[in-house]
């Protein structure tokens, strides 16, 4: 397969699947197998690029989330269950705060809760951060739409910020290895903060002067009535669309009906978009493709995500375990078949270019467009 930047649209969905997923579940054995199908993909497909050193961060990034989180239970946490690990000293606390705790009986039930809690929440974590270190920031802010553009920006510049962190900390914890300063430890980390920091502040500076000298935030002119055209469209989408809503939720009409106001309501929004998006001043050089590679690691993704929907509609799938020492996780045949699902992205995308090689010289602009 030829060697081309993938659509970032279509690593973010296959991310943002695997994400959900993960939020249907507790089990630790089938979060443990989300977290080891991104790391395959990352492993196999990160590209030579700035972003892509930022999955080290979000793997560190869970596993301080779980010890947090068990950390909060080990101290606040309310006492559950009856296997009791430790003693800890307790402070008496009013009638008010009732099911809050300080220190106390620390039970076995009660931190496996709360590693199951913090295991979801490091997974949805890590599954971002795997999207995050495959896709290039600036080419999702070329496939977003015009109408959200400025929304674009903002959201694309918060993405950049972990990656060129991490870039800086690795920067300037090589400066001063090779001054003779110490980079290991506490200490080490510690010495790392005001640098980057002002290197953020700097950054932040020069990309304010850039987008303001290009004239970032240009609109065309519109007229009293298109102004009202399209502020009467926004309130007849949106009042359409919680209306079908609320319906379908309430059941108190058919479904047919609901779905018809519904989709008339996401009908009328779309128009709306793409009103707003002519207003919108923004050409696009070389615009990415979708073609059969970007399909088959969304549809991945969208499986993978369909199985563990279907799996918690089943009765007897227990997919939000209780933490007690008789219910230990099971791991099922179906967990199995999503995990290889989530991990074809790694055979069925193309490589990302190799930016030291001269056949991929003309992809290099894949950097810095």
């Amino acid at each position: 397969m030829i060697a081309r930047w993938l659509h970032p649209g279509a690593w973010w969905l296959w991310s943002l699947s695997l994400a959900a997923a993960a939020s249907q579940t507790t089990n630790p054995l089938l979060l443990a197998l989300l977290i080891g199908s991104a790391v395959i993909v990352v492993a196999s497909r990160k590209p030579q690029a700035p972003w892509g050193k930022s999955f080290n961060f979000f793997l560190f990034l869970g596993a301080m989330i779980i010890t947090i989180r068990v950390l909060f239970q080990l101290i606040f946490g309310a006492g559950m269950g009856t296997t009791i690990l430790i003693e800890l000293p307790g402070i008496s606390l009013p009638d008010w705060m009732n099911g809050l705790r300080v220190g106390g009986s620390v039970t076995l039930e009660a931190l496996l809760g709360a590693f199951y809690d913090g295991l979801r929440i490091a997974t949805i974590a890590i599954v971002i951060g795997a999207a995050n270190s495959l896709a290039s920031p600036t080419r999702l802010l070329k496939a977003i739409p015009t109408a959200f553009y400025e929304l674009g920006v903002s959201i694309v510049v918060a993405l950049t910020f972990i990656p060129q962190l991490t870039a800086d900390a690795e920067r300037i914890r090589e400066m001063r290895r090779l001054r003779g300063r110490n980079t290991q430890g506490i200490r080490g980390f510690t010495s790392l903060g005001l640098p980057v920091l002002a290197g953020a502040l700097d950054r932040s500076i020069i990309l304010a002067e850039s987008m303001d000298s290009r004239g970032y935030g240009r609109h065309r002119k519109e007229s009293a009535v298109g102004r009202r055209i399209s502020i009467g469209l926004v309130l007849t989408s949106l009042s359409l669309a919680i209306i079908g809503l609320y319906a379908l939720l309430t059941a108190s009409v058919s479904a047919m009906i609901s779905f018809l106001i519904l989709g008339t309501g996401v009908l009328l929004g779309g128009v709306t978009l793409w009103r707003a998006g002519l207003t919108r001043v923004r050409t696009v050089y070389r615009p990415d493709t979708w073609a059969l590679p970007e399909s088959l690691v969304s549809t991945a993704g969208l499986c993978v995500l369909g199985i563990f929907l279907i799996a918690h509609s089943q009765v007897g799938q227990a997919l939000v375990l209780t933490p007690e020492l008789n219910n230990w996780p099971a791991l099922p045949l179906w967990g199995l078949i999503a995990f290889t699902v989530a991990c074809t992205p790694a055979l069925s995308s193309p490589r990302p270019p190799d930016l030291n090689s001269d056949a991929d010289a003309e992809l290099r602009v894949g950097v810095r467009t």
